[in-house]
């Protein structure tokens, strides 16, 4: 009984319909070494039918949902003078943002270099203790600056938030990171 449970096994996994179409018959011999050529059954083999279509279902997904809103608040504004230079100033906006999805946190600009042709922005991402669950907040700072046009670099000093994909800032331990950059620079904003 056991031999005929095993050997039946492998027939119930696999998924597929056969149908012997011709019968066969086995070569005939002589014992003198004479034979006949036989022919080997033929099957025909139809295997399962898959269908690939879609249907509606309803599932749970995760809604972010950023509401902007229009509030007055103190913007640090900066007139920057540069000796010799006869470029036209412009108004600029230096802004820094985060978005954190685990902890709350403060992100604020600490502080602001200044070169012949470029601008260092300083920032700093501190973690807070409030756990976010499912949400994800965005944080942002910035100050307004009156110069001619320079080139800008941006640093948070903190730990890139996880899922937080703009590129735009490189993230640091600390302003010593970054020293090499800022030799000759001189601190035009701090916090």
């Amino acid at each position: 009984m056991k031999k005929i449970i095993l050997f039946s096994l492998p027939l119930f996994l696999f998924s597929c319909d056969v149908d012997r179409v011709d019968e066969g018959e086995s070569p005939e011999m002589d014992v003198n070494v004479d034979y006949e050529s036989g022919e080997m059954p033929e099957y025909d083999v139809d295997w399962a039918n898959v269908d690939v279509s879609t249907t509606t279902k309803t599932v749970e997904v995760p809604k972010v949902r950023v509401v902007m809103e229009e509030e007055e608040v103190e913007v640090a504004s900066l007139d920057v003078n540069i000796p010799d230079d006869d470029r036209p100033k412009m108004q600029q906006t230096l802004m820094v943002e985060v978005q954190v999805s685990e902890r709350m946190g403060e992100l604020e600009i600490e502080k602001v270099y200044a070169s012949k042709n470029m601008l260092y922005v300083i920032a700093e991402l501190e973690e807070e203790d409030e756990e976010l669950g499912d949400q994800t907040v965005r944080l942002t700072d910035q100050i307004e600056i009156n110069a001619p046009e320079l080139d800008v670099k941006y640093y948070i000093i903190g730990d890139k938030p996880m899922g937080d994909y703009n590129n735009k800032y490189r993230f640091i331990r600390d302003e010593d990171e970054i020293a090499d950059r800022l030799e000759g620079a001189q601190v035009i904003y701090e916090d």
